[in-house]
């Protein structure tokens, strides 16, 4: 026995948090804990296992792994020499991963029932241990934070992608339809000038042929009207001779030409210059409406790159700066909208006038916004949702509300809310501490700078 108690003494000694204590100490480890072994590969511990023990180990190591979707993911490892487990003051109850020995593993346990006991025996250990706590919370900190980096990224990606898709796809197929009225545009100008070599007439012509979009005129038609619309024009131009006026239609009053500004142009022409005239025309004014397609496009990317760079100040470093704050808020907003529509969120910006920059970090700021915001819209109804941003100035304060008509967090949940790590939500959902409260109303939620 005594040599079993040394020898256990002389395995105590390798954990680095145990060098150097008293033998008295060593010998009261050794007198209240025990030593276990397990194969490599072997579960040490799983989820839903009570907390109980500190594990030090003395031989192999231990994997650590979270449950992810139903799979397992790799967290940490300790290695031989260190300290893992229950420590003293942690409120850590049930186990919520997987513990596995990689190689031949050998573990000296101490159920946490006994610190107390060792927290009179050796003050100066359990301070270490506390210590080593404090280190581990850190970590878990560290990798929590970045985490949820990884995730808001993620999902700034994909809402980016998705942005950008629209106004690309749009300038692509702009593009191509340019390319081909660009290939038949001089056989449509050869064709009419063969049938109206006059040039004051055909002067005329362009100069009366304004879309009523251009002069204040054009009127929002359903899609049913406008059906109706284009069949009716359909018939007119037959009327006038043209051939392909039913392709013609569309065309022409997407652009706003309608029947009573082509019939007024075409007073100038001679009846058999007007087909080729109006084949002219639709081909002419949907090439400026393909162009101001392109052009509103390309503003659209252009004020995505502008909402990013605002968003994650990536012109600046991490020092603070004044800050404009209803700017950060629709740049924000403005990087979620891939989310708000799917929901057909109205969106109410209550801003007060005039308002005060503050001084602080961007990006950091607007990761705030993200993470409310991320949470707000996941608790708004699937209809009939609605989201409020509000800003006010009381005194030397800036407040900012973010109000939703979510469900409301529920009353069992409004404990732990302040909780670090706690979340109801499934592994690997939500963006951070913002968003680990599943319908969780945020119109409650408010922040202040001076």
């Amino acid at each position: 026995m005594s040599e079993h108690i040394l020898s256990t003494v002389g395995e105590l000694g390798t954990i680095t948090a145990f060098a150097d204590l008293p033998p008295a100490t060593l010998a009261w480890l050794v007198a209240h804990g025990e030593r276990r072994e397990f194969p490599d590969g072997s579960t040490v511990v799983q989820p839903g296992d009570p907390a109980q023990y500190l594990m030090a180990i003395l031989q192999g190591g231990l994997q650590f792994y979270s449950v992810q979707k139903g799979g397992r993911e790799p967290r940490f490892r300790a290695e031989k020499g260190q300290i893992t487990g229950v420590l003293p003051y942690s409120r850590l109850q049930v186990i919520s991963g997987f513990g596995v020995a990689v190689g031949s593993t050998v573990l000296y346990l101490l159920h946490r029932n006994l610190f107390p006991e060792l927290e009179q025996v050796s003050p100066d250990l359990v301070q270490r241990l506390v210590g080593l706590m404090s280190d581990r919370a850190r970590d878990e900190v560290r990798s929590q934070e970045r985490d949820d980096k990884l995730r808001a990224l993620g999902k700034l990606a994909a809402g980016l992608a998705h942005e950008l898709n629209n106004p690309a796809a749009a300038i692509a197929r702009a593009a191509q339809a340019l390319a081909e009225r660009a290939a038949t545009k001089p056989q449509l100008l050869q064709e009419l000038l063969a049938q109206c070599p006059n040039p004051e007439a055909l002067g005329a012509f362009a100069t009366r042929a304004v879309p009523l979009a251009q002069t204040g005129g054009a009127v929002q038609l359903s899609p049913l009207e406008q059906a109706e619309r284009e069949e009716e024009l359909a018939d007119w131009l037959s009327a006038q001779g043209v051939a392909d006026s039913f392709r013609l239609a569309p065309g022409l009053l997407e652009t706003g030409l309608t029947e009573k500004v082509l019939a007024t142009a075409a007073e100038v022409l001679p009846p058999a210059a007007r087909p080729a005239a109006f084949a002219w025309l639709e081909c002419q004014q949907t090439t400026l409406q393909l162009i101001r397609e392109v052009q509103e496009a390309g503003s659209r990317i252009s004020k995505l790159v502008a909402d990013v760079k605002t968003y994650s100040h990536m012109d600046r470093d991490s020092s603070f700066d004044l800050l404009d704050v209803a700017t950060g808020l629709d740049s924000t907003l403005n990087m979620l909208s891939f989310q708000l529509r799917p929901k057909n969120v109205r969106l109410v910006r209550d801003y007060a006038p005039d308002l005060p920059r503050i001084r602080g970090q961007v990006s950091s700021l607007n990761q705030v916004w993200t993470n409310l915001l991320d949470n707000a819209i996941d608790a708004l109804p699937a209809q009939g949702g609605e989201l409020t941003l509000r800003t006010r100035l009381e005194g030397d304060w800036v407040r900012v509300f973010l109000i939703d008509n979510g469900a409301g967090i529920p009353a069992e949940v409004l404990p732990h809310i302040f909780e670090p790590f706690y979340t109801t939500k499934q592994a690997g959902a939500g963006s951070a501490w913002g968003s680990t409260l599943p319908n969780a109303s945020s119109s409650s939620t408010t922040g202040g700078w001076r």
